[in-house]
C-alpha cells in the first residue's frame, strides 16, 4: 500500500471555491454544535476551558462564512448527542478536527486571505493530539477504548467524505481527494498511536 501525499501539496482550481465555502458553512455550524454539546459532558477542567475558546473560534468562523456566502447557516432545535466518556469524546472530536484541517488546507490555497482558519485548525488538532497522547499513555482500559473509538470513527469516514465531496465542481477530483484526505487522517491516527497500520487501499 502506498500512501498519497497530503492535501497540503494538492491545489484545487478556483472553480471549486464556491463548493469549499458552502462546505465550510455547513461544517462550521456542525462543529459549533458539537463543541457546545461536548461541554455538557464530564470533562477535565483544562479541556472545558479549551472547548470554550474553541466554541468562540467556531462561532467567528461561521459568521465569516455566512458573510462570504450571504446567507445564514441552518439552525438546530437540539444539540447533537455526544459520547459521555472522555476517551471516546476526545477521539470523536479529534477525528473531525483532522478532517476540518485537510479541508482548510484546500481552502487556503484558493483563498489565502482565509489562512487564519487554517492556523486555528492546526491549533485545534494539536490540542487534541496532546490529549490523545495523555489518554494512550495512561490507564490501559481508557487507552483501549480510545483505540476502539478510533476504529469506529474510521469506519464512518468514507460516508462522511462522500457527503463533503458531493458537488459537481469537485467531481473530477473526488477520487484523488478521497485518497489524500484518508491518507492524511490515517497517518495522524498512526502517529499518535490510535492505529497501528493503514486500512485504506492506496494502490493506484
Amino acid at each position: 500500500m502506498r500512501p498519497h501525499s497530503s492535501t497540503e501539496t494538492f491545489r484545487l482550481p478556483s472553480v471549486c471555491e464556491q463548493a469549499l465555502l458552502e462546505r465550510f458553512l455547513k461544517a462550521e455550524a456542525m462543529a459549533l454544535w458539537a463543541v457546545r454539546s461536548a461541554q455538557w459532558q464530564d470533562l477535565p477542567v483544562h479541556v472545558r476551558a479549551f472547548l470554550q475558546r474553541h466554541e468562540a473560534d467556531e462561532r467567528d468562523h461561521l459568521a465569516q462564512f455566512e458573510s462570504l456566502l450571504g446567507r445564514r447557516s441552518h439552525e438546530r432545535d437540539r444539540l447533537p448527542s455526544m459520547p459521555r466518556q472522555w476517551e471516546t469524546l476526545a477521539v470523536h472530536l479529534y477525528g473531525y478536527e483532522t478532517l476540518g484541517l485537510e479541508f482548510a488546507k484546500l481552502l487556503a490555497h484558493i483563498r489565502p486571505d482565509l489562512s487564519s482558519i487554517l492556523d486555528d485548525e492546526h491549533g485545534h488538532v494539536g490540542f487534541f493530539e496532546q490529549e490523545i497522547g495523555r489518554i494512550l499513555s495512561g490507564d490501559s482500559n481508557a487507552a483501549e477504548q480510545a483505540r476502539r473509538s478510533a476504529r469506529a470513527w474510521r469506519r464512518k469516514l468514507p460516508r462522511t467524505l462522500d457527503r463533503y465531496l458531493e458537488h459537481e465542481t469537485l467531481g473530477p477530483f473526488r477520487r484523488e481527494l478521497t485518497h489524500r484526505i484518508t491518507s492524511a487522517i490515517e497517518g495522524r491516527f498512526i502517529r499518535v498511536g490510535l492505529m497501528r497500520e493503514p486500512t485504506f487501499d492506496y494502490s493506484p
